[in-house]
């Protein structure tokens, strides 16, 4: 038995090797699911530049950003600059079977696209806020969090829908219409800042991970360019999770761990329920977009704290030399 196959014109080998360390699951069954939930997938990475998190046989996990250079002429790529490297990027769209079968022979597990189109590189199509616990075993805190941020909202005019991340928190999705990246990101930061009001003891803004006193975060640092794991995405987690649609109202009777590469296809067997519970896209209010542009971006605040108390560490330093 060769463990090879070829499904849609692509050719699929060794699928009888285990995928990674603490996987219980082998390439087919990486396979295997991503074939089956094709159609739902495909419609979030569609015309989306694709990161992918590849993890090679004896390798640690890597993320994927340009395209291998062997990809067959019949996958779509998109050349993006790269700010951080200095050079332009091409980026893999996967917007059909083949594209994800083959993505899925070279051993892609994770699909992060991005929240902007192809075509509209400054139009994002949603808000995202990931809410993320303290630690692995406290996703009832990332549900109550969640909770938060619903409320949160509701109070701004708004709705979105929920996911496992598929790792240890949850991803609440808001679908807009007509708003730029910085407004999206203004209204990110306005939402999160209005959720840790609604209760500061459980939930924290704050960036920097000391600083954040064992609350659960939420990151509203997921806008612009920024990539996010996509509904139905697996995750290179033990076991191989799959970020995974949920009602929110059963939010709290679920555990990352129920929906895995091997039994999260046969719950959709029958529908596509991130579709189903995703609100039509949404105005957002000159209102709050104003809130949100008083708040500083996350990433930058922290950037300029870190540089601040490492200068007062050196001088403390300094001072008992």
């Amino acid at each position: 038995m060769t463990g090879d196959d070829a499904r849609d014109g692509v050719a699929l080998t060794n699928l009888d090797q285990g995928l990674f360390d603490g996987a219980n699951a082998a390439k087919r069954d990486l396979v295997d699911y991503l074939d089956a939930v094709a159609d739902r997938i495909i419609p979030e990475l569609r015309d989306r530049p694709l990161s992918v998190i590849r993890v090679r046989p004896g390798q640690k996990p890597f993320m994927q950003k340009n395209v291998s250079k062997y990809a067959p002429p019949w996958v779509r790529t998109v050349p993006l600059w790269a700010e951080s490297s200095r050079r332009e990027v091409s980026y893999v769209l996967c917007d059909d079977r083949r594209t994800l079968l083959w993505l899925a022979n070279q051993r892609a597990v994770e699909f992060h696209p991005t929240l902007v189109l192809a075509g509209q590189r400054d139009r994002p199509t949603y808000l995202v806020l990931d809410i993320d616990p303290p630690s692995a075993g406290e996703f009832g805190l990332a549900v109550r969090a969640a909770y938060l941020v619903r409320q949160a909202l509701a109070e701004a005019g708004l709705a979105g829908a929920v996911k496992t991340s598929g790792a240890k928190g949850v991803h609440v999705f808001v679908p807009v219409a007509q708003a730029t990246s910085e407004e999206a990101a203004a209204v990110t930061r306005a939402l999160a800042a209005r959720a840790e009001r609604l209760d500061p003891a459980l939930a924290t803004t704050a960036f920097i991970r000391q600083d954040r006193a064992g609350k659960v975060f939420l990151d509203s640092t997921r806008a612009g360019g920024a990539t996010v794991a996509a509904a139905y995405s697996p995750r290179v987690r033990p076991g191989v999770p799959v970020s995974f649609p949920v009602a929110w109202d059963d939010l709290d009777r679920v555990a990352p761990g129920d929906f895995t590469v091997r039994t999260a296809a046969a719950m959709i067997a029958d529908g596509d329920p991130w579709a189903a519970q995703m609100p039509v896209p949404q105005q957002l209010s000159p209102g709050l977009i104003e809130e949100g542009q008083a708040i500083p971006v996350a990433r930058v605040q922290a950037m300029h704290e870190g540089k601040r108390r490492a200068r007062a560490r050196r001088a403390a330093e300094a001072g008992q030399a």
